[in-house]
């Protein structure tokens, strides 16, 4: 599962980059191609998190599909995953453009008091 050491190289950032400040919230834009599982993200999240500011913190997973364009009859596809089709039935179906990303997006500390 390498969603483990994803999960580990993403709380490392968020923790350095906090400062020691508690962390509320860690939103990622994880691509539908990036062939990253948002459900084994969650379920490392909590377990990595634990001990450390980011501890109780939310993960929100904002996913970012590729896209395509239909070879036969020039739509533009989005792709959920790497077996996605035209609704015209085809898969003859440009490289997908973007889709495979995985990227922090934000992140949410409390204010010192």
């Amino acid at each position: 599962m390498h969603e483990l050491s994803i999960t580990q190289s993403i709380v490392e950032a968020c923790n350095e980059r906090a400062a020691g400040a508690r962390v509320l919230r860690v939103t990622l834009e994880v691509g539908s191609l990036s062939c990253v599982m948002p459900d084994a993200l969650r379920f490392c999240y909590e377990v990595v998190c634990e001990g450390t500011p980011l501890q109780g913190s939310t993960l929100e997973i904002i996913r970012i599909p590729g896209l395509s364009r239909c070879h036969d009859c020039g739509a533009t596809v989005q792709m959920d995953d790497l077996l996605s089709s035209c609704h015209c039935g085809s898969i003859n179906l440009e490289r997908p453009r973007g889709g495979d990303q995985l990227r922090i997006k934000s992140m949410e500390i409390e204010e010192a008091a």
